[in-house]
Formats: C-alpha cells, sequence, structure tokens
C-alpha cells in the first residue's frame, strides 16, 4: 500500500514524487512512455531549446560573423547531428529524473495508469499485461497532447506536430505553420533561421495571443526580419499531404478568396488539450469541464477527496514550472502543511529572438 502515487512523471509528476518522498510518503510514480519526464523534457521545452540554441548559432555565423572580421566559407546545416546533439541533451536530462527516482527510494511503474477505483489504480504496460496498486492518495499529473482537428489530416510524416518538428532530418525548403502561439513561434524560428521559408496563419488579429500587444508587435517586426511571413485573421479551410508535400488552403476571415501554398512541411501548433484518455475517470466519478479538463478546487481536489490533479490536465497555463509549484502545493497541503501559490508570480516565455517573457495579470 502506497501512501501517494502519481500518474505521469512530466514536470508536475516528478516534482511531486519528489515532494512527497521528502515529506516521507511511500510514492509511486506511474510512466506510460519508457523514459520520465512527460513531454517536457522529451518533446517539449528541453528538445525545442536545444534546437533554438543550435539554430542561433547557425544564423550569427551565417549573417553576423562577417560584421565581426570572422569569415566563413562553406558553412552547411549538418541537420542529423543537430538532432543528435538534442537526443543527447534529452537523454542526459531525462537519466537525471531518473536518478533524482532511485536517490529518493521511489518505485517507478512503467505502463498506462488508469482508475479501477479511488484507492486501487492499475497499471497496463505495452505488451497488454497488467498489474494493481493500493494507495491511499492519487495525484493525476497526466499532462496535454497537441490538438489536431480531424481537417487537418495530421499524418506525422508531412502534417506535424511539435514532436515531430523536433525530428526533421532535413532542412525543409518551405514550412508553414499554423498558428502564431509560442510553439508555433518557436519552432518557427528554428525553421527560418536554418534558411526554411516559414509562413504562419493565424486565425486571430495578432500574433501570441494572452500577451502583451506591444511585445507581439515588436517580436513580430523581427520575426518578418528573418524572412518569416505572417497570414494574420486567416483560416485553414483544407490540408491536404501527399508522400513529400503539403497543400494548404486558407482564407481571409469574412471573405471568400481562397489561397492555396504549398509547402514540405504543415506544422499544427493551435494549442494542447487535457490529456485524460483511458484514465478511468469514470470509474471514480471524476468531473472535468467543457475543454475535457478536471475540475479542481483551491487545493487542487477533485470531487474525489483523494484525489488530487495538477498541471496541463486543469485549468491554468500550459506551463513546466506551474505545474511544478502545484506539485510541490499539493504534497505540502497532503501531508498537513498550509502552502500558497500566487499565480500572479508565475513568468511565461517565448524563446524566440528577441524573447518575450511576461509576468502578473
Amino acid at each position: 500500500m502506497y501512501d501517494v502515487a502519481i500518474i505521469g512523471s512530466g514536470p508536475g509528476g516528478y516534482v511531486a514524487a519528489i515532494r512527497c518522498a521528502q515529506l516521507g510518503m511511500k510514492t509511486a510514480i506511474i510512466e506510460k512512455y519508457d523514459t520520465l519526464g512527460g513531454t517536457c523534457l522529451n518533446v517539449g521545452c528541453i528538445p525545442s531549446k536545444a534546437l533554438l540554441d543550435s539554430s542561433e548559432h547557425y544564423h550569427n555565423a551565417s549573417h553576423k560573423f562577417e560584421t565581426h572580421g570572422i569569415k566563413l566559407s562553406n558553412l552547411k546545416v549538418d541537420m542529423p547531428q543537430m538532432i543528435q546533439r538534442k537526443d543527447d541533451v534529452v537523454n542526459q536530462t531525462c537519466k537525471g529524473v531518473e536518478f533524482l527516482m532511485k536517490k529518493n527510494k521511489i518505485d517507478v511503474l512503467h505502463g498506462h495508469g488508469s482508475f479501477v477505483s479511488a484507492s486501487k489504480i492499475k497499471v497496463t504496460k505495452e505488451d497488454g499485461s497488467s498489474s494493481e496498486i493500493d494507495t491511499k492518495k492519487v495525484i493525476i499529473a497526466t499532462g496535454s497532447k497537441p490538438i489536431t482537428p480531424p481537417a487537418f489530416a495530421y499524418d506525422k510524416n508531412r502534417v506535424i506536430t511539435s514532436t515531430e518538428a523536433l525530428n526533421i532530418k532535413k532542412v525543409p525548403k518551405r514550412m508553414i505553420v499554423i498558428g502564431a502561439g509560442v510553439i508555433g513561434l518557436e519552432l518557427g524560428s528554428v525553421y527560418a533561421r536554418l534558411g526554411t521559408e516559414v509562413e504562419v496563419i493565424e486565425y486571430q488579429d495578432r500574433i501570441l495571443p494572452g500577451m502583451d500587444k506591444d511585445c507581439a508587435k515588436e517580436l513580430q517586426r523581427s520575426l518578418k526580419k528573418i524572412g518569416v511571413k505572417f497570414h494574420l485573421k486567416h483560416m485553414v479551410t483544407g490540408v491536404k499531404a501527399t508522400k513529400t508535400s503539403v497543400t494548404v488552403d486558407f482564407q481571409k476571415r469574412d471573405t471568400e478568396d481562397v489561397i492555396q501554398t504549398k509547402a514540405d512541411y504543415c506544422l499544427v501548433a493551435i494549442g494542447r488539450r487535457a490529456y485524460t484518455d483511458n484514465l478511468g475517470l469514470e470509474n471514480v466519478g471524476i468531473t472535468t469541464d467543457d475543454r475535457g479538463r478536471i475540475e479542481v478546487d483551491n487545493h487542487l481536489q477533485t470531487n474525489v477527496p483523494n484525489v488530487f490533479a495538477i498541471g496541463d490536465v486543469i485549468k491554468g497555463a500550459m506551463l513546466a514550472h506551474k505545474a511544478e509549484e502545484e506539485a510541490v502545493f499539493v504534497a505540502e497541503y497532503m501531508s498537513g502543511e498550509k502552502p500558497h501559490i500566487d499565480y500572479n508570480l508565475i513568468p511565461g516565455v517565448v524563446y524566440t529572438w528577441p524573447e518575450v517573457s511576461a509576468v502578473g495579470r
């Protein structure tokens, strides 16, 4: 019998596990994939920053070195090496989390966690075999997945999300990005710096909705300078992919004129949804809102008293460090302390160049 079982090992889950263990609880963490660290470490924050760093070095070498009297000939991108370095960074970080689990004597269970009851969790391995564990409390930290509407014909080959955009083996000639949010702009700028023609299609009348308007304007100006084209107030009406290319139809809002454009890849970056698939919430009666997020109170407690939820799977900003704050909060609350979170003090950063950051209301 565990004191607490945590479903999901992203920044929310693994930080919760460590804090619970530190506070003397017998802790288990359940992770569906082979590596720990969730989206952030494997296919999110960490690998995208690695590529942003590499692409910035290349861009400086190709555009700025000459001003400093540094001349280069035969400068080129070795994409497989860039991806390899990114993978090395990811592996190192994941190993760090594994080490922290061992150090804090946390039991790591690989498999898909789901509720049998409020105190019994079933862990199903990839080969279909399953086991059950008993636990006094549960923290749901299952995170989020990219939103991919059927109309966008997501095929992981030419129509991709951030996950696949981190593993492209050759610099594309052209890329279309649907959505001018953080993820679209960060990954769009990686490829723009490497020489890809990038076009961004956004439904709203501005980039980075939800961040300061003046900052967003400045960023748009500087992304245009590196060759990124923007189609604001446009909506995508169709995406068709072949083996080697993709065609995107889009039109200006409130008009009938359809524009067609062709590219090597179409990156769908219109947001993420809470991930609760096959979690068995119905077996314990946990409620979700209209966007599939788990409903919690001020203590991040669900309507089932011994079950808590943190991170992307509940309301609020989908940020790794927001999940970490909530993780510590829940662990301390469960052990009888009186913790506090001030959401106005959680910053958000867009790692483009220049970076854009925000904090407060």
